[in-house]
């Protein structure tokens, strides 16, 4: 019943041009930030955290508002894409890079897209499934299975297929096995004996092998991929070169240098650019539960 609910809600936006609903959710992002006082919190610990107290806080607050504003954005761009025809998507979102991921295909090798929360990644998870190849995309279990299954549906629109992450390995060896592109954020918190500790802006923190680990093992390209825009009008996918997984005899050394290298490659794109980034929320609880500590 409350999906069927928030559809009719969803018809009643479509009605309006896009203008107007895109005023709409960055008004919710705006509202959010100010009676958010939690997440408002969250934001500044993790900017100071990762920036070691260098911010103003003017930055801090144009980041955090920025961050809110982002989230409502990949919410209308779901919406949207619910509505969209491929050749629509095509007219804004254009694709930079893409001979990189031509190249392992002729390989006849499967690509593992590094993804993260950046930017507008809705937009970017459909529009590599739309304009390179559909992909597998990992995704973790919701709260709210109302808002799950309407954002999992939005998602699969243009043939990328969803796994949720408990139940996710053996499914997806089986997708890489029959060459197949899959997608895995890097930038989610996670149990410390989930993952492997790199180095991260300067922090010790604990991230995701499993790229590192898929790749390695069969024979697999990890390719970064990000989007970005300069309008929020227009955007570009963001494919980066192959990310080198070696095979020597020592399998941890290994995939710990390929998991470094993905670290190194998203902190270099938070530096250039924060804002983009998702800094609400608690990326670092497992590692620095004291950062969020209540004050």
């Amino acid at each position: 019943m409350g999906y069927k609910i928030f559809l009719v809600f969803e018809s009643f936006l479509m009605l309006f041009p896009r203008k107007v609903r895109k005023w709409f959710f960055t008004s919710l992002g705006t509202l959010g930030y100010y009676i958010s006082s939690r997440y408002r919190k969250v934001s500044f610990d993790n900017l100071n955290f990762i920036f070691s107290n260098k911010l103003s806080e003017q930055e801090k607050t144009e980041i955090t508002k920025y961050s809110f504003k982002n989230l409502l954005l990949n919410f209308h761009h779901v919406m949207e894409l619910r509505h969209m025809s491929k050749d629509e998507l095509s007219k804004i979102v254009k694709i930079q890079n893409i001979e990189a991921v031509e190249k392992v295909h002729k390989e006849g090798r499967a690509v593992i897209y590094v993804t993260t929360h950046y930017s507008s990644w809705e937009l970017g998870g459909a529009s590599i499934g739309a304009f390179i190849e559909p992909i597998v995309a990992v995704y973790r279990k919701m709260k709210n299975p109302t808002m799950q299954e309407w954002l999992l549906e939005g998602r699969a629109k243009f043939g990328n297929i969803n796994l949720e992450k408990s139940k996710v390995i053996k499914p997806l060896i089986r997708y890489i096995k029959e060459k197949k592109g899959s997608g895995i954020l890097i930038d989610t918190n996670l149990n410390k004996r989930e993952g492997v500790e790199v180095d991260f802006m300067g922090k010790k923190i604990s991230q995701t092998p499993t790229p590192a680990y898929l790749a390695r093992k069969f024979n697999a390209a990890i390719i970064p991929v990000t989007i970005r825009t300069d309008d929020e009008e227009n955007y570009t996918l963001m494919l980066f070169d192959e990310i080198k997984v070696e095979k020597t005899d020592d399998e941890s050394a290994d995939i710990q240098k390929a998991t470094q290298a993905q670290a190194d490659w998203l902190g270099s794109l938070i530096e250039k650019e924060p804002k983009f980034w998702f800094w609400i929320h608690r990326r670092f609880k497992t590692d620095y539960p004291e950062i969020y500590a209540s004050k």
